[in-house]
């Protein structure tokens, strides 16, 4: 049976596999006349956020980085699949619970794509990866991206 998927979310993280992901993302929402959304979250579960040590300028020059991120890479994409459908999405909280629940449901996601790994490996280290969290918990199909644009495995 063929699946149609028509709300995609691809998180990024300035890693090479989620941008590798969102660009596959935006081949299978072509095929499927579907919407992308593609969607950071500051990790507002870290020290400096937690224990009030990140200050509210820094806060503002981490969104606009993040935004001005967001838009560079949404244009690459633009150019090199011709997509039009994509929306980009900035979120605060824990990575794992925005992915995983909130942004789906608030979406009606029903296929997330991301990268196998991301950029932060000591939280990876510490409490395991993100993309395993979501592939574990999310109700929807989730696919994990292990290759990059040139289809070499990644390491």
């Amino acid at each position: 049976m063929y699946n149609e998927y028509k709300h995609i979310l691809v998180p990024v993280d300035g890693s090479k596999l989620a941008e590798a992901a969102l660009f596959k993302a935006a081949e299978v929402a072509i095929r499927n006349e579907a919407r992308l959304d593609v969607l950071n979250v500051l990790n507002t579960t870290s020290f400096g956020f937690s224990y009030g040590v990140v200050d509210g300028d820094a806060i503002t020059d981490m969104v606009n980085d993040e935004l001005d991120y967001l838009k560079k890479l949404i244009q690459r994409v633009k150019k090199a699949t011709g997509i039009e459908d994509i929306h980009m999405h900035l979120r605060f909280g824990s990575p794992r619970n925005v992915i995983t629940y909130d942004f789906p449901h608030d979406y009606q996601v029903d296929l997330i794509m991301m990268g196998a790994t991301g950029k932060n490996a000591v939280s990876r280290l510490l409490v395991g990866s993100v993309t395993s969290f979501v592939n574990t918990h999310a109700r929807c199909d989730v696919a994990v991206v292990r290759t990059g644009m040139d289809n070499q495995t990644a390491e």
